[in-house]
Order: structure tokens, then C-alpha cells, then sequence
């Protein structure tokens, strides 16, 4: 059984300010063979991804509102993965999510993390 659990947030930071948040994945991190991911959901709206690292090739993808502020980064012997947000908007605000997933059973499986709030007051 996967499980992760973000840390790092909990906090309200000055626009500007940086932030890192981790996430630990229980169990062998190697064992997510498609990807890890970081999703924002700001009050009122959905969840969406913002930072992506392929399992395979370790390439990132990340969405055009975070480019150039935000990096995803893993440490396989730490089996945690990261989310470093830098130049941090009030926008940025919201609950943070740390998704893997990996092959299952024919198709794929998600597994969460519970969430972590961020506030960025302006």
C-alpha cells in the first residue's frame, strides 16, 4: 500500500516569499513507474496539476502559471519528492496535493496525499 504525506505547509508567507514543500512516499518511491505530481486547488475551484516528474525519464512538466517560480525534484533515497515555489503570489494560495501513479491491474491508480494548505497574503 502507497501512501504519502506533504509537509512544509501549514503557513501563510509574504507575497514574494518562497516555500518548499515535501512529500513522503511510504514504501519504495521506485515503485510509482509512471509519476509523481503536486495539484493546487484554490478556494472555489478544482484541483489542478502544476508540477509533474516522469518516473521513466525524469523530465517535469509544469503548468504555464508556475514556470520559471516553481520546481518538482525527487530524492529516491529519501523515497520524497518536492515542490519548491519561489516568487510566491497570492494566487499560489490554496490546499496543495502530492499525487503518484503508477500501473495497476491493467490501467493506473492514484494515490493521494491528504493536502496542505499554503495562504499568501499580498
Amino acid at each position: 500500500q502507497v501512501r504519502l504525506a506533504e509537509t512544509g505547509g501549514g503557513k501563510t508567507v509574504q507575497s514574494g516569499e518562497s516555500l518548499r514543500l515535501a512529500c513522503e512516499v511510504s514504501g519504495k518511491i521506485e515503485s510509482i513507474d509512471i509519476g509523481l505530481g503536486w495539484y493546487h486547488q484554490a478556494p472555489g475551484k478544482v484541483r489542478e496539476l502544476v508540477a509533474f516528474i516522469s518516473s521513466d525519464s525524469g523530465a517535469t512538466t509544469l503548468a504555464d502559471s508556475v514556470k520559471g517560480r516553481f520546481s518538482i525534484s525527487r530524492d529516491n533515497l529519501q523515497s520524497t519528492f518536492y515542490l519548491q515555489m519561489n516568487s510566491l503570489k497570492p494566487e499560489d494560495g490554496g490546499v496543495y496535493y502530492c499525487n503518484a501513479k503508477r500501473m495497476y491491474s491493467g490501467g493506473t491508480r492514484d494515490y493521494w496525499g491528504p493536502g496542505t494548505r499554503v495562504t499568501v497574503s499580498a
